[in-house]
């Protein structure tokens, strides 16, 4: 696992382009050198992907050369086969790469949550990025794999006289990120109409991949996105890591963008039943609606506590912005007590340390993050939780919630021991928000997951799940049916189903890739860990700078903190198809 990248490089020469107007005609040029991908690209955004002029309009805008900046970077021979290296233009940077001695060049940031892409992992003609798995074609910038919606603006690259030169759109520079060019709606529709060619239940990323990559693909019919939320898609992750986000800098996309793609979005409507025999779903509102293609992605639901004293106030299931910011305001310089060891639960402690009085967790297990993490990284991160003042009452459960006037005020445990609290939140799980399914005939199993095949298909014709709610056959283990409730894994299911929604057959090919945020520390993972059967740790525990080896007779998952690239590396082998035995890392 060599770790290979260079400090960013001071420009040879930056020159404003204010050349004559034939120079334009160097736009058909593709950013890397070969033919425009722009020759075939029709209006409406097909065949997927531009270069850095792409906007998210219909019709490419006409730059003028002044739009442009070109630069000598490095000199040829600065930069050996499989290397990057962040170059300053003058008005911003880019990333130059080298791969089969061809040189490349995009934006330098990851469209997710900028991480530096120079930092992350090159390989077989895609940048993986180092913090949460995204990756990008070094030749056309387009996302490859997730999380995030956008993709990478790319810029022509030349070399003369042994100097490799660069040449940019400013705009492009300064943004980081492109949005594909996508269709528009030709049906004439009013929007009363009671008919969707495609129709989408739930406004998670799942929901959002599928409309955004039906009109990238040149999808022309009507869709219609359907949540019982009252807002827009938004960054459900960041809830718990920042309870103070508003609905606003949580939005994945504006308002503005639905409408000029001509995605239609319903808020506060929950589907009560889908009946398949007349491709017909009917609203809790009476409200029904007919489909050609039906995309089921209403992710989970907090499973609820059994508890005495379920009128009390100030008690949370985290699931909405308006959740987060009300848990925010009430718990400054109060006790905060938070029920359950999951993910959501260990970071919603961690981001309330800084503005409660106290933090209690309470967990049934005796160490947090035991099942997906081990027992010994879990124990690293209950002593990280420790020094940050948070107090465990592991090996308990709640049985009482008391209040005084109605407001919390104790959380009492089954083993007697009674805590002072005036907000709780409660993270103790969840199940497939799936229940309207019953008697449908679309198959769901044991749990409520909705079973799909590799191209996310239920077993009834035209109707596709995806995200949280479903399990599928994963090929990294065998095709093994799992369930994999990861952002990441979303929005690639998303994909998947909107690609075979038009016909065109593509099976699910991916690494599972999730992180978690806690204390200005994350955990990146990768893989898929069950049924794990020991792990092998290299680094310090104690020093929270490690990677832990999830193995069988071979490595099956890999987790690291403060050890990047390490897990995006893992990643990249696991996705060419190879193994990593147990002996190969001991």
């Amino acid at each position: 696992f060599k770790h290979t990248f260079s400090e960013p490089l001071v420009p040879y020469g930056v020159v404003e382009l204010t050349l004559l107007e034939k120079e334009k005609e160097a736009d058909v040029i593709s950013p890397n050198g070969k033919a425009s991908p722009f020759s075939d690209c029709r209006p409406n955004g097909t065949p997927g992907h531009c270069s850095d002029e792409d906007v998210s309009g219909i019709l490419r805008p006409i730059h003028k050369p002044r739009d442009y900046v070109e630069a000598s970077v490095c000199h040829v021979k600065d930069l050996e086969n499989g290397q990057m290296r962040e170059v300053d233009l003058g008005c911003g940077r880019a990333l130059l790469l080298k791969e089969h001695g061809e040189f490349s060049a995009i934006a330098h940031k990851c469209p997710h949550y900028g991480a530096p892409l120079v930092k992350g992992v090159l390989s077989k003609g895609h940048v993986r990025c180092p913090w949460h798995g995204a990756c990008f074609s070094i030749a056309s910038g387009d996302i490859e794999d997730f999380p995030g919606l956008d993709s990478l603006p790319t810029f022509q690259v030349r070399v003369e006289k042994d100097k490799v030169i660069i040449r940019a759109n400013k705009q492009a520079l300064q943004s980081q990120k492109r949005t594909k060019l996508m269709s528009k709606c030709s049906a004439v529709i009013n929007s009363s109409t009671s008919f969707s060619h495609v129709l989408i239940i739930g406004a998670g990323p799942a929901g959002l991949v599928c409309a955004e990559t039906l009109r990238q693909e040149g999808f022309t019919d009507r869709i219609v996105m359907c949540t019982m939320e009252k807002h827009h898609p938004y960054d459900r992750p960041k809830l718990s890591k920042s309870l103070e986000s508003t609905v606003e800098q949580l939005r994945l996309r504006s308002a503005e963008f639905f409408q000029n793609h001509d995605i239609e979005l319903l808020t506060e409507k929950e589907v009560a039943s889908v009946d398949v025999r007349t491709k017909t779903i009917t609203f809790q509102d009476g409200l029904k609606m007919e489909y050609r293609k039906l995309l089921i992605a209403t992710g989970s639901r907090p499973k609820p506590l059994n508890y005495k004293g379920k009128d009390v106030e100030n008690v949370f299931y985290l699931r909405t912005p308006e959740d987060a910011n009300n848990i925010a305001r009430l718990v400054s310089n109060k006790n905060a007590v938070i029920v359950g060891t999951s993910f959501i639960g260990m970071e919603v402690a961690a981001a309330l340390t800084d503005k409660a009085h106290s933090v209690s967790v309470i967990g049934v297990e005796g160490v947090p993050f035991r099942k997906a993490l081990g027992e010994k990284v879990g124990k690293a991160i209950m002593k990280m939780f420790e020094a940050n003042r948070v107090k465990f009452y592991m090996l308990n459960e709640v049985s009482e919630m008391r209040g005084h006037h109605g407001q919390l005020k104790e959380v009492v445990l089954k083993s007697g021991k009674v805590l002072r609290a005036d907000v709780c939140v409660i993270g103790a799980g969840s199940s497939p928000a799936t229940s309207f399914l019953k008697q449908s005939g679309i198959h769901t199993d044991s749990k409520g997951f909705i079973t799909v095949s590799k191209t996310m298909q239920t077993n009834v014709d035209g109707i596709f799940a995806a995200g949280d709610a479903v399990t599928f056959p994963l090929p990294l283990r065998g095709n093994k049916k799992v369930n994999i409730p990861h952002w990441q894994m979303a929005h690639l299911h998303g994909r998947v189903a909107a690609l075979n929604m038009m016909g065109r057959v593509t099976e699910i090919k991916t690494v599972p890739y999730f992180w978690t945020a806690m204390f200005g520390k994350s955990i990146r993972y990768a893989g898929h860990g069950e049924g794990f059967d020991d792990v092998i740790i290299q680094g310090d525990l104690d020093e929270l700078k490690f990677v832990a080896f999830y193995t069988n007779e071979e490595v099956v998952a890999v987790a690291s903190m403060n050890y990047d690239p390490i897990v995006s590396r893992v990643a990249e082998v696991f996705g060419s198809g190879k193994t990593i035995k147990k002996r190969d890392v001991e």
